[in-house]
């Protein structure tokens, strides 16, 4: 099986963009043992709805840095009972619904961020099929000023897989605390390819959850389709 990294295209057929966010998300950290403030791009569970929880505790995941790590492990395992088993939830992952001012036209498939895909509802129920595996589509909360927006769908992606420990540069061993190991995009990504999934044909790394991997099944369809106007396809290596 081969792998792919979806990627943006230098010029886009279409005009779309939009304003990055979800109703909520876990607040970056404070970390008082390697004093470091973060928080991670890509993990986001938009089909959690957070609503049941008393008003003034849905506040405490809008944006924000939490320097109280108690705190924000108690917040973290709040929402873990939500969430597709196994997951991580680092600092910053978000939930709910996208929402944002959005604007212009959209393609099929969007990639406007590295890190998620949207994806209008006819293409997705082509796509799925197809017999793809893993395609679970999320309503946005998006805000279009035109009549007739689209209806645009943000698939929710597991994290599984990783990189190859030999692509990676050498770096200390993650902060004890909060489990912090940053490291920049590998200049020749390489897949670790004993954990890559066999049951899904588009997820994101585990450990580098910007990058949005699909299988050949899943490239072959979206070619076939017409799909794949405004993304592009970049085969990556495995060992």
């Amino acid at each position: 099986m081969r792998f792919y990294l979806l990627d943006g295209v230098p010029d886009p057929k279409y005009s779309g963009g939009y304003d990055y966010g979800h109703q909520w998300g876990l607040p970056g950290v404070q970390c008082s043992v390697c004093k470091a403030t973060w928080s991670s791009t890509g993990g986001a569970y938009p089909s959690v709805d957070l609503s049941y929880l008393p008003p003034e505790e849905q506040k405490k995941y809008l944006p924000r840095v939490e320097e109280n790590y108690e705190e924000f492990k108690r917040l973290k395992e709040q929402v873990r009972p939500l969430v597709p088993a196994g997951v991580p939830l680092w600092p910053g992952t978000k939930f709910g619904p996208m929402n944002g001012r959005a604007w212009g036209e959209f393609g099929p498939l969007v990639l406007a961020h590295a890190w998620e895909l949207l994806v209008r509802r006819e293409p997705l129920e082509r796509l799925q099929a197809e017999g793809l595996r893993g395609l679970k589509g999320c309503r946005t909360a998006l805000r279009f000023r035109k009549k007739n927006p689209p209806e645009l769908l943000e698939m929710e992606l597991l994290p599984r897989g990783a990189l190859h420990p030999d692509c990676l540069p050498e770096r200390p061993p993650p902060c004890p605390q909060c489990e912090r190991d940053g490291f920049d995009w590998p200049e020749k990504p390489l897949l670790n390819a004993a954990t890559l999934p066999e049951d899904l044909d588009v997820f994101r790394l585990a450990n580098f959850m910007t990058m949005i991997i699909g299988t050949e099944r899943f490239v072959e369809a979206v070619r076939r389709l017409g799909y794949e106007q405004d993304i592009a396809f970049r085969e990556l290596p495995a060992r």
